[in-house]
This record gives structure tokens, sequence and C-alpha cells, in this order.
């Protein structure tokens, strides 16, 4: 348990958004200090508004992990875009993530446009930094500097952690005098079935990113609480086509059994429990389209 300096409590809630594959679930886990947030080379795999909860000596800091912003196509893609604007609305503090590398490409700029329309000021952090010359970054971080949306500036990496401690020290500066919202010890708000289900998308990502675009989600349909402290889940993972149902399952059930396998490791990991998971696949075709997929996932239904 965290030790808890002198002085009034604090607790302040922080947004972070950024492009999609900006570091944001990186950056998440490093601040929360455990896993929190799924974490995988493709762009979009975060979903949901992911809340991780951290503490900095008095001061709870409440992180609202954000969908990426882009430009939306589909509806779950409007929905998505709609969840990280709202997940800032919400938050006190805002952190925009950008990637160093890829600097003030149109998605960056198509974000720092809506900050100023909306008249909203928010720290700035420049993430892998470590992928370009020193010379560069300045020159970026003045570029964006001359943008005034930004009252801060930090330089880090959210992957190997250079640089997040005085992100953390400086969000706590901020956070406003208040109690607590959530247990000293409690590092995420998001239900069990929702971190169940998160984790073994995470491994369809993993497994499966070259032969499967972003026509999967996973639904966690039954949890069972058992009398020897183990839990049994079963989840559904919803494809959109039959062609996709046979690259989960694989050659005599071998990709879904490896799925499984890696699922239910994390999940013991994070549950601290015994798990027995069993996983079927679902051909959905208009997953993309129900109501309800979107409240499983914390979404709203966009019209």
């Amino acid at each position: 348990m965290t030790e808890v300096a002198a002085g009034a409590p604090r607790c302040g809630f922080v947004a972070l958004i950024g492009a999609p594959n900006a570091g944001k679930s990186t950056l998440l886990n490093a601040l929360v200090g455990a896993k929190v947030a799924i974490v995988t080379h493709k762009v979009q795999t975060t979903r949901t508004k992911v809340t991780g909860i951290g503490m900095y000596e008095n001061t709870q800091l409440v992180f609202i992990d954000t969908p990426g912003i882009f430009e939306p196509k589909r509806r779950l893609d409007r929905a998505m875009v709609n969840a990280a604007w709202k997940g800032s609305e919400d938050a006190e503090i805002t952190v925009l993530l950008i990637d160093a590398k890829k600097g003030m490409n149109e998605e960056v700029e198509r974000i720092i446009k809506g900050l100023k329309d909306a008249k909203r000021r928010v720290i700035l952090a420049i993430n892998k930094i470590d992928t370009i010359r020193r010379e560069q970054l300045l020159e970026l971080a003045q570029g964006l500097h001359e943008e005034g949306v930004f009252d801060d500036i930090f330089m880090i990496s959210a992957l190997t952690g250079d640089g997040v401690q005085d992100l953390r020290a400086h969000l706590s500066g901020m956070s406003p005098e208040g109690p607590w919202m959530y247990p000293e010890d409690q590092i995420a708000d998001v239900t069990m079935r929702l971190l169940a289900a998160e984790i073994t998308r995470e491994k369809i990502y993993l497994r499966l990113h070259d032969e499967l675009p972003y026509a999967t989600t996973v639904e966690t349909e039954k949890w069972e609480d058992r009398k020897d402290g183990s839990v049994r889940i079963e989840q559904v993972i919803h494809v959109e086509r039959d062609s996709q149902k046979g690259i989960v399952i694989g050659k005599q059930g071998s990709m879904l059994k490896l799925l499984g396998q890696m699922a239910r490791e994390d999940m013991q990991e994070n549950f601290d429990r015994k798990v027995h998971l069993f996983l079927h696949v679902r051909v959905t075709e208009r997953w993309a389209e129900d109501r309800t997929m979107y409240q499983d996932m914390g979404l709203d239904f966009v019209e």
C-alpha cells in the first residue's frame, strides 16, 4: 500500500487524449504502476474509457484513458471519438499525448483545432522522445508551444518511464484538495467482466493482427464465482464473417486453445485467483450496429 504524505488529501481527474497509437495506454499503465489498459502495436485498440487510479504522496490521480481521436468512418468509430472528447470534458486536467516521431501530422492538427474551438488549454506530453534527435524534438516542442493551447510541455517515454515521474508530480500539484474517490489500493474502475473481455481481446490482437481486421469484439456472457475461490468465465468472440471464425478457431482448434491459454494466464495474474475460461466464437454480422454491444463497452450509441 502507498505511503501517504502529511497534508490535506487531493484528488484529481486526468484525461489522456491523443491520436491512435500515441502511447496513451502505455502511459496510463506507467502512471498507475500496473496494467489496467490493453497495449498492442495496433492502432485503435482502446475502445472504452478505461479509468486507472494512481497514488502520488497524498494525491489520488484518477486517469481516464480515452480511445484515440481520428477521422471517424463507421458508427463504432464515431462512438469511440465521442467517448474520447467526453472523457476530456469530464476531467479537471487533460493531457494531450503526441508521438514524437509522427510529430505535427493531420491527426494532431485536428485535435488541436478541436481544443481551440472549445477554447480549452491542456498539458502536452511529447512521447517516444528516444525515437528522434534532440534538435528535432526541440523544434517540435517549439512549434507546438506556438499553437497557444498548452500550459505546460513534458517530454517523456511512457515505455521506459523517462519523464513520467515529473509528469505525475506536476499532475499531483494541479489536483484540487478533496477526499479520495476510491480506496487507496484500488487501481482501476472497470468491471471484472469488462476487464476479462479486454484481456481476451488483447490476445486476439496480439496473435492475429495480420489476418484479422477490427472485426472482432469479446463479450463476457457468464461469470460464476465458485466456492473454492476460483471463477468460471464464459466468453463469446464475435466476428463478422465465417472466414474470420475459421481464423480465430485455427486448425483443429489450435488458435482458440492458444488464445484461451494466454487470456487465462493473464486473468489469473490480474484477478489473483484460479480462472476456468471457456471461449466460443460466434458469427454476428452486424455486431457493430447492436446497441447493447455499445452499452457493454461503456460507449454511447451514436446515431
